[in-house]
């Protein structure tokens, strides 16, 4: 009866267990690829995180010590911990708490993660931002719990130990140019892109001296030869696993240019992510600083917004005042110094000691700018009859090397920059600020283009980024990118960072002619 029953249930033979059943409508996953960390690989990455976390270790050690250095600073100094017996007992405790201390707050500020090593006013930027969560934390914490030692203690101890790591970082960042310079302590690139955009990403990289990168290899789809820019093409955008292994490579860089889908960039960071490859997208924006840029999610898509450049506001206001009082300050203490240049220049060459120009300044306008006079007093005349030494092949700057025309003093002036001390008067006149764009002659701005004419959004400096990155030995292109590079990104702690850098540029003496 039962087989009779099974017999006649039509299409009962094409029956399937359930487990096999599976819907039209929706698509099985692929499996995920086996992970491409093979031993080798492996081993090539703990070499670079040993190397990395040595320079971690030693950032760690130098601020702890500088953090140790302020606290006995403190108690030594400011607090006379042997002269009052009923504190000591509290300062001794707070001493040796807070380079730990201080050491755990840069820690949550980012500041020994790899990715912001060596990156320049950013790392600067991270150092300060955790003082002064710190600084406040410890005013909260003292006014609650009513414990006013502490607070006097920190906001002795916590300036010095922030000084202190700010300079740890520069001569660090120093250490490793220097290195970088010799083929190490550089992270070595693989390249993924069309052959356009890897050529310009590489160009780029060569133009600049301020990053870590070294392209070893680059990934091209249809590639029309085997190199680019001299880089070795080594594969195309599917073999970013077996290139890094084949270049000793631990960063994967993608190109603002690339064939790359939205899932082969997921499945790209996928195959890295047990390892310590880095894997890094680059994006058509250029010359944009950090602090401007955020990623903001929109449907799944990771959208940078960036921040429009300040041009007034309360920080400008700030900015000015601050220019003019230093100005003023400075033109007081040097004023002996002034009047003694003054008349060495009298005695060594006809003329004033003053030399008066007319330049241009924010918004087109015309101002008297000062400068010690360096030169014979007919260079103008002159001029003509050397141009043909011009330095600058191209844009409207004029500089040759041995110029005939300045002094025997002027050339003193000019290799250490005093020349240019008296254009505090422009500062503090409000015409100039301390740093800003180099200050243009009216015949350079005729020969401004559309995006150079940026340059005269803000006052121009005393010194500025040309000053601090080779003066003289700049070329008319690097010297416009560098002002527009200020002009849009400009911040007090970059200016808090030029400064500082105009000294060690004016003492090396690079490119001053």
């Amino acid at each position: 009866m039962g087989a009779h029953k099974t017999a006649s249930m039509p299409g009962l033979d094409k029956l399937r267990p359930v487990d096999a059943l599976v819907p039209a409508s929706v698509p099985v996953p692929a499996p995920a690829p086996a992970s491409r960390l093979t031993p080798e690989r492996a081993t090539l990455s703990l070499r670079r995180s040993q190397r990395l976390d040595r320079y971690v270790r030693w950032l760690v050690i130098d601020d702890a010590s500088v953090a140790c250095f302020a606290a006995l600073a403190v108690l030594f100094v400011h607090f006379g911990i042997f002269a009052d017996e009923g504190t000591s007992g509290l300062y001794v405790p707070l001493a040796l708490l807070f380079p730990v201390a201080w050491v755990a707050v840069l820690a949550l500020g980012r500041s020994y993660e790899r990715r912001f090593i060596s990156e320049g006013t950013g790392e600067f930027r991270r150092v300060i931002e955790s003082a002064v969560r710190f600084l406040a934390f410890i005013a909260i914490v003292s006014y609650i719990l009513d414990l006013g030692f502490a607070r006097g203690f920190a906001i002795v101890a916590l300036p010095l130990a922030t000084v202190g790591s700010l300079v740890v970082r520069s001569v660090g960042h120093r250490i490793l140019q220097k290195a970088r310079a010799r083929g190490r302590a550089s992270r070595r690139v693989i390249l993924i892109g069309t052959e356009r955009a890897t050529a310009e990403f590489v160009r780029r990289l060569r133009s600049r001296k301020d990053h870590p990168f070294e392209v070893v290899g680059l990934l091209v789809d249809n590639a029309r030869g085997r190199t680019v820019e001299g880089i070795p093409v080594v594969g195309d955008s599917t073999q970013a696993a077996d290139a890094v292994v084949g270049s000793d490579a631990d960063t994967v860089a993608v190109a603002a240019w690339s064939t790359l889908s939205q899932n082969d960039l997921r499945r790209l960071s996928w195959d890295f992510e047990d390892s310590d490859v880095e894997v890094l997208v680059a994006s058509n924006l250029t010359d944009v600083s950090g602090p401007r840029i955020s990623i903001q999610p929109m449907a799944g898509l990771p959208l940078l917004h960036v921040e429009k450049p300040e041009f007034t506001g309360l920080r400008r206001i700030a900015k000015g005042a601050f220019d003019r009082g230093v100005a003023l300050a400075a033109l007081v203490l040097l004023s002996p110094v002034l009047l003694a240049l003054a008349i060495a220049i009298r005695l060594d060459s006809k003329g004033p000691a003053f030399f008066l120009q007319k330049r241009v300044c924010r918004g087109g306008k015309y101002f008297t700018m000062v400068k010690l006079r360096s030169m014979s007093v007919d260079a103008e005349e002159q001029l003509s009859d050397i141009a043909v030494d011009n330095v600058h092949d191209s844009g409207p700057l004029f500089k040759i090397h041995d110029d005939p025309r300045v002094t025997r003093v002027g050339s003193f002036l000019r290799r250490f920059s005093v020349d240019e001390l008296p254009q505090l008067w422009n500062v503090a006149r409000g015409q100039m600020s301390l740093v800003g764009p180099r200050p243009p002659l009216p015949s350079e701005v005729e020969q401004y283009e559309h995006d150079v004419q940026r340059r005269l959004l803000v006052k121009p400096g005393l010194t500025g980024l040309w000053q601090v990155s080779g003066r003289s030995d700049l070329s008319w292109e690097e010297s416009v990118r560098l002002d527009l590079y200020y002009v849009e990104n400009w911040s007090p702690l970059l200016d808090i960072v030029i400064i500082a850098r105009t000294f060690h540029a004016v003492v090396a003496r690079r490119g001053a002619y």
